[in-house]
């Protein structure tokens, strides 16, 4: 007999992204980091930056290590908001 295999889902949680967007956009701007400075000191595009500020994406762990890492903040710093 045959495994089913369960369809594998991708969650977007849209209410939790914007809040991370936010926070990004907010630590960004307190450490003078423009979009594009941000991406060329991260090796992250512009454009993967811009989606995850206007919630276009969700960003792995590992981007959001690289820019923690870029931006010299905790990675807390970029988590600190609170979900309704």
């Amino acid at each position: 007999m045959k495994k089913k295999r369960l369809k594998r889902v991708l969650i977007f949680d849209e209410e939790g992204l914007k809040a991370f967007a936010k926070a990004l956009v907010r630590v960004r701007k307190e450490q003078g980091y423009t979009q594009e400075q941000l991406s060329n000191e991260s090796g992250l595009t512009l454009s993967q930056i811009a989606r995850m500020e206007t919630v276009r994406i969700n960003p792995t762990l590992s981007t959001v290590f690289k820019i923690a890492r870029t931006l010299k903040v905790p990675v807390a710093k970029l988590f600190d908001f609170d979900l309704e």
